[in-house]
C-alpha cells in the first residue's frame, strides 16, 4: 500500500506557506530598507510612553493552575509574550524575558520595557506555545528557566522539527505538531485540554543556514471555559478563514461560538513593501479578528522592541482608528498596559455541558 504523500507545506527541505512561497529577502533589499530608514530618520521615537501596569501578582498565583474558582484571564508581559490562565492551566505563549532580540548579548534588538511579569514572579507553568524559532519570540535562557522551575517543567509545545532543539538544550518535556495535529493535555480534577497547531505565513530561522528548516504556526487551545488562539507571527492569507471553516463544527452557537479571545500581532508591520510577507498590519489584523469569528482579541506583538519602522507607541492609536471606522467596540479588539491584565468571560454553562457530551 503506497503511503500517503506528504503535506503540501512539506518540502524536500523544511516547509513553506500554503498560499505564499517565501523566500528570505535578498541582502539587496535588506540595505534599500536600511537606506530608506536612514533618509526618512526612521523609526521616529515615541511620543507617548508604552502603557504599564503593577501586576496582580496575588490574583495571578491564586488564579493558576489548579485553582477551584480559577477565572479566565490574560496578563500581557510584553512582545508576544502572555501568560495566560484557563481550563485549570498556567500557559506562556512565545516566551522571552531576554534584554535583546538577539544570538548576542552586546547587539541586536534591545528591550525598551521590562517584561511585565519577572520570571521569578511567574506562578506555576504548566504550558507554553512556541510559535517559531525566531529569537525574538524564542529566548532560550527563558526556556531554560521555565524547565527548571520550582513543581517541574511545563510541557513546550511547538511546531515540527523543534522539538530536538529543546531536547538537546535539557529541555526533554516537549511535543511538537504539524498544522492541524493536536495534543490532548490531562488537567487534574479536570476535562483534558486540546492544544491543536494551526497555519500561518511566515518563516523560521536562527542563523543564515537553517531558514525554513523547521515549522511555524499559531495554535489553539480549547478548554470547556476558554477557546483561545494565538496567531504567532503571520502575514496576512486564506489561513485563518480556513481555521474559521475548519473549526465550526466545535465553535457552533450552541457550542459557544467562537474563540473567547485571540492573540493578534499589531506591530512589526513597516515598510509594507518588506514586512508584507511575513507581518500583518493593524488593518490586516483585524481583518484576521473576523476571519475568525473571534468573539474578542487582544492585539500583541508591539512597544516592546523596535524590529522595524513604525514608532513603538503608534500601533494601538491605528488600531483606535480602525476600530472607529469598522464601527468595532473597543472591548472587541483591545490592548492592555505591559503587566496589565485582562479577565475574561467563560464560555456559558450550556456550551461547556454540549461540549463535553
Amino acid at each position: 500500500m503506497a503511503a500517503d504523500p506528504p503535506p503540501p507545506h512539506h518540502r524536500a527541505r523544511g516547509f513553506q506557506n500554503n498560499y505564499l512561497e517565501f523566500e528570505p529577502p535578498p541582502l539587496s533589499a535588506v540595505l534599500r530598507w536600511r537606506r530608506e530608514a536612514a533618509r526618512q530618520h526612521l523609526p521616529k521615537p515615541p511620543s507617548t510612553p508604552i502603557p504599564q501596569a503593577a501586576p496582580a501578582l496575588d490574583f495571578l498565583h491564586a488564579n493558576a493552575g489548579g485553582a477551584a474558582a480559577q477565572v479566565p484571564a490574560v496578563t500581557w508581559i510584553g512582545h508576544a509574550t502572555v501568560l495566560a490562565q484557563f481550563g485549570g492551566l498556567s500557559l506562556l505563549t512565545d516566551p522571552i524575558f531576554a534584554e535583546r532580540a538577539s544570538p548576542v548579548a552586546f547587539a541586536g534588538p534591545k528591550r525598551h520595557q521590562p517584561p511585565g511579569v519577572a520570571l521569578a514572579e511567574l506562578p506555576h507553568i504548566d504550558l507554553v506555545l512556541v510559535s517559531h524559532n525566531h529569537y525574538d519570540h524564542l529566548d532560550l535562557a527563558a526556556a531554560r528557566a521555565l524547565a527548571a522551575q520550582p513543581g517541574g517543567s511545563p510541557l513546550f509545545a511547538v511546531p515540527l522539527g523543534l522539538a530536538d532543539w529543546f531536547r538537546r538544550r535539557g529541555m526533554p518535556r516537549v511535543v511538537e505538531l504539524d498544522w492541524w495535529q493536536t495534543h490532548a493535555l490531562a488537567v487534574p480534577g479536570r476535562p483534558a485540554v486540546e492544544l491543536m497547531l494551526l497555519p500561518a505565513q511566515h518563516w523560521s530561522g536562527r542563523g543564515l543556514q537553517d531558514r525554513l528548516l523547521t515549522l511555524w504556526g499559531g495554535f489553539a487551545v480549547f478548554a470547556p471555559d476558554c477557546h483561545f488562539f494565538f496567531a504567532g507571527d503571520t502575514g496576512y492569507s486564506r489561513d485563518f478563514a480556513d481555521i474559521r471553516e475548519r473549526l465550526a463544527p466545535r465553535q457552533t452557537e450552541a457550542l459557544g461560538g467562537g474563540f473567547d479571545i485571540a492573540l493578534l500581532p499589531i506591530g512589526a508591520y513597516a515598510p509594507r513593501w518588506f514586512m508584507t510577507p511575513q507581518h500583518v498590519d493593524v488593518a490586516q489584523s483585524m481583518d484576521i479578528h473576523r476571519d475568525l469569528g473571534a468573539k474578542r482579541s487582544l492585539g500583541v506583538h508591539w512597544g516592546t522592541f523596535q524590529l522595524t519602522d513604525e514608532s513603538l507607541d503608534e500601533p494601538p492609536r491605528v488600531l483606535a482608528a480602525e476600530r472607529t471606522a469598522r464601527g468595532v467596540p473597543e472591548a472587541a479588539f483591545f490592548t492592555l498596559p505591559i503587566g496589565g491584565t485582562q479577565r475574561l468571560a467563560p464560555r456559558s454553562a450550556d456550551a461547556r455541558l454540549l461540549s463535553n457530551s
